[in-house]
């Protein structure tokens, strides 16, 4: 998509209630007089602002899946190749650089575009792939997989694997029919 079904809103019509559904963002921060909206913001962020009530909840829901059981790198490669299958440029353009700073090199992020099957991958990465890759397709984690995953990840870890799939799956669909528009400088597909 060209152009944005909904533009970013301006962080200068951001009101009260935006500043503090963002709030959520930085937990830890203390909390005082309502800052001023930034003069700029991710695209991202500048859509989610015109619903504040949502903002609120999924971002909160975002920030456990970015702090969850899982390792930084198993995150990367499960929403990356979230990513990929479901054609969620903007999730791609924002994940491939938190992949490398995770440990994935550039190899193993052209071999998230191959899948599950690519050589490169050890056990563990490929069934966390094919898991993905199930859930994108058949809308379910077959037995074979989960009981190969089960065998490295406890019952929260699985969970997470679960939510953390179909988060991405959900953000893809979101923000393709959004028209989210990548920011400058940014590299999708």
């Amino acid at each position: 998509m060209n152009a944005p079904r909904i533009a970013p809103r301006p962080p200068a019509d951001w009101d009260a209630a935006v500043l503090d559904a963002l709030s959520v963002l930085n937990p830890g921060k203390a909390s005082g007089a309502t800052p001023p909206p930034p003069k700029t913001v991710p695209n991202v962020i500048a859509i989610y602002a015109w619903h504040p009530e949502l903002t609120r909840s999924w971002l909160t829901f975002s920030n456990h899946l970015r702090d969850s059981t899982l390792a930084a790198r198993e995150r990367e490669l499960l929403t990356l190749r979230t990513a990929w299958l479901r054609r969620g440029e903007y999730e791609w353009a924002q994940h491939t650089g938190m992949g490398l700073a995770a440990g994935l090199t550039d190899d193993h992020i052209e071999a998230i575009k191959e899948g599950s099957t690519a050589a490169i991958w050890e056990a563990t990465d490929a069934a966390l792939l094919r898991a993905v890759e199930e859930v994108c397709q058949d809308r379910y984690i077959s037995d074979g997989t989960w009981a190969e995953l089960s065998t490295h990840f406890d019952r929260k870890q699985m969970m997470d694997v679960v939510f953390l799939i179909g988060a991405y799956d959900m953000h893809c669909m979101v923000f393709n029919t959004f028209g989210l528009q990548l920011e400058a400088g940014m590299r999708g597909f």
